[in-house]
């Protein structure tokens, strides 16, 4: 009865389409997942057929970026409407941010290494939201690494000199949207201190104000001190509590399908609180 929460396709920085990241699911011995790729929701439709196909739960969602106070902040929304007047600019900005700062990361790679933005370009999948991923994936192409990890630890990390910030809307405006829009807003990996800089317990409890629904605690990232933090916070505040990969394809990153995944009672709140979108076949 598990399901993985967090997975990413083709459709943003994975490297394998949504049908094959069901696939992957089902042979992972999965009961279902939900689609999270960054600031976009067309893979949904393909997931969905794949799911039908092998008989998983699918659960829509995404993964949205913010900012508090110079820390990254990354908000999974599930059941969210994808047509909402709000979450349509949210993403179109959002996309324009990407393109914009990839632009200026390779522009900085380009002075010391041989990536051009037409090369970068290869990399990206049709309407897929760029990121860093693909970025280093053009690096991997050049043979200027052998992964994507390798890529990210030499040149693409957030001290790096070739690193760009991307302006991003603060936590607490992403979740109320994504309230609005019927959906459900999770705190993905939010004490990833190998990212950088956290979240205080105070910044936590605004986010829980302004409408915080769940937190992402079993996620490879969150040391074991950091999980527990959150799942204190979970108890005080009655918040979902889930797992999951954070799943990028075999040719990603490590992470691998099913390595965390989130309980059925879990899952059942999730689809008890969303309304903007269905689920399918999630009988928890």
């Amino acid at each position: 009865m598990s399901f993985d929460l967090h997975t990413h396709s083709t459709v943003s920085d994975g490297t394998e389409p949504p049908a094959m990241v069901v696939a992957e699911a089902a042979r992972a011995g999965l009961r279902g997942l939900a689609l999270t790729d960054h600031d976009a929701t067309a893979g949904w439709a393909e997931a969905r057929a794949a799911a039908e196909a092998h008989g998983l739960g699918f659960i829509p969602g995404m993964e949205v970026t913010s900012m508090a106070a110079g820390i990254s902040v990354h908000v999974l929304s599930y059941l969210h409407d994808p047509e909402h007047p709000g979450m349509r600019q949210l993403n179109a900005a959002a996309r324009a941010g990407r393109v914009e700062r990839a632009k200026q990361i390779c522009a900085r790679l380009a002075e010391d290494l041989p990536i051009t933005w037409e090369a970068v370009l290869e990399q990206v999948g049709p309407d897929a939201a760029i990121g860093r991923p693909h970025l280093a994936d053009a690096l991997v192409a050049a043979g200027m690494v052998a992964d994507r990890s390798e890529a990210f630890r030499k040149y693409l990390h957030r001290r790096s000199r070739y690193y760009v910030s991307q302006q991003n809307p603060h936590p607490v405006e992403v979740i109320r949207l994504i309230r609005q829009a019927g959906g459900v807003p999770v705190i993905a990996h939010a004490m990833a201190v190998g990212r950088g800089q956290t979240l205080s317990p105070a910044q936590l409890e605004e986010l829980v104000a302004a409408g915080l629904l769940g937190v992402e605690v079993h996620h490879r990232d969150n040391p074991e001190p950091g999980r527990a933090l959150l799942l204190d916070l979970a108890a005080r505040h009655d918040l979902i509590v889930t797992g999951s990969s954070d799943y990028h394809g075999a040719a990603g990153k490590p992470n691998r399908l099913g390595e965390n995944t989130t309980e059925a009672d879990q899952v059942a709140r999730i689809l008890q609180l969303g309304t903007g979108s269905q689920p399918y076949n999630v009988n928890p």
